[in-house]
């Protein structure tokens, strides 16, 4: 075994060598602007880009001109809310999430809220699922769209998209998905789901960071948006900029690799998922599981450990790379509101971690990571006053 052991795939996953191997030649001789279509270098770069669109389109079931290609699903999502929200502002300004979207979602709803756009939060269960039927009785006649991501980010869970989607085509509400944790786990369909648009990044599937897409729907119907981007009018006008080559090479490398093994490396992860909540489940007493145990993504399992403070734990493990939540937000003291949101409360918060497998992980680092998150959650509780306590109470 190579230490650090890497368990925070939902975080990022490393480039898949035969990723890296397609890219290599754009970031060397064939190294064009694409929008410079006057010569070789710049026809052979268009290419390349096109060539990888269609790669992705296939990928979720799209056609390649409903693919905008951006920096990541942070600017997608940008794109997809504030873009939506000006184009529709006459029809209404009533926008549906939830509030375990990742911050993507939720900081561009606060900023049009300032705007004087309305933003309607659904409730989510004990696992973080939205109630299709709530989300029916929400919208109104000022909708103009519902965001609300496939996977959570942190733990895991997996909303009835399909079902969420087929609401909104019948209220004629646009519906814009998150669907960065799913892509490349799960299978995405974006007609079979009824998606009108939807954001996504191939950092999360094996390809390179900076590069992301946006499916827009073109018909039935045709969304419609304003660009967040201006400069130049590179894809279709929709967001200006120099077009990553390298990394839309890589990004549709990415997908024709998922869609080659996605079945059976998700029977692998979801083996060695389930080995690691049970065996932890057996080990230690008061670890509890968050989200759902079953409608979740194949990598993630989301862990609280009572009694035991996850930085104190991540601390304890450092040969382990693994998180307390979503990476966006770790750089902040603020405990995850994803589990707040799901009725845990602080204490759980504050004591979960999250484990992301992914395509290298092996069964000999699994159950490393299972021994030895065994060790130290026993070692610290032995060190917690609370704990003591707690032992104390039961005792008398």
């Amino acid at each position: 075994m190579k230490f650090p052991i890497y368990i925070d795939n939902n975080s990022t996953t490393p480039i898949d060598p035969k990723v890296l191997e397609v890219m290599m030649p754009y970031l060397t001789d064939k190294f064009g602007n694409a929008a410079s279509k006057s010569h070789r270098f710049g026809i052979e770069a268009e290419a390349a880009v096109e060539h990888s669109r269609e790669q992705i389109a296939k990928f979720i079931n799209s056609e390649p001109g409903e693919i905008i290609f951006t920096s990541g699903a942070t600017e997608s999502n940008n794109l997809a809310l504030k873009g939506i929200a000006e184009m529709y502002s006459k029809k209404g300004n009533l926008i549906i999430t939830s509030p375990t979207e990742h911050k993507a979602i939720l900081d561009p709803c606060k900023y049009l809220e300032k705007h004087g756009f309305e933003v309607a939060y659904l409730k989510v269960d004990e696992y973080g699922s939205v109630n299709p039927e709530d989300l029916r009785n929400a919208i109104n006649d000022k909708t103009i769209l519902v965001s609300l991501m496939i996977a959570n980010n942190e733990i895991g869970t997996i909303n009835d998209i399909k079902e969420i989607g087929k609401i909104c085509k019948e209220k004629e509400v646009l519906f814009h998905t998150d669907g960065t944790q799913a892509v490349g786990k799960i299978p995405v369909n974006v007609n079979d789901m009824h998606i009108d648009l939807m954001s996504f990044s191939a950092h999360k599937l094996y390809g390179p960071k900076g590069i992301g897409a946006l499916f827009i729907r073109s018909k039935n119907p045709r969304v419609r948006l304003v660009e967040q981007i201006n400069g130049g009018g590179h894809e279709k006008g929709i967001r200006s900029g120099t077009l990553n080559v390298p990394g839309i090479v890589g990004f549709g490398k990415a997908c024709s690799i998922c869609s080659e093994i996605m079945e059976d490396e998700s029977k692998r992860l979801v083996f060695h998922r389930d080995r690691m909540i049970n065996r932890l489940l057996e080990n230690i007493d008061h670890c509890y599981l968050n989200g759902h145990p079953q409608k979740r993504i194949p990598g993630n399992l989301n862990m609280s450990f009572q009694f035991v403070d996850s930085e104190g734990l991540m601390m304890e493990v450092k040969e382990i790379a693994v998180s307390s939540g979503s990476a966006c937000t770790s750089a902040t003291l603020e405990t995850s509101y994803v589990i707040k949101a799901i009725g845990k409360g602080e204490e759980f918060a504050r004591s979960s971690i999250r484990f992301g497998l992914g395509r290298f992980n092996t069964l000999e680092e699994v159950d490393y990571v299972i021994d030895r998150i065994t060790i130290a959650v026993n070692k610290l509780r032995k060190q917690s006053p609370l704990y003591e306590l707690f032992l104390e109470d039961r005792k008398s």
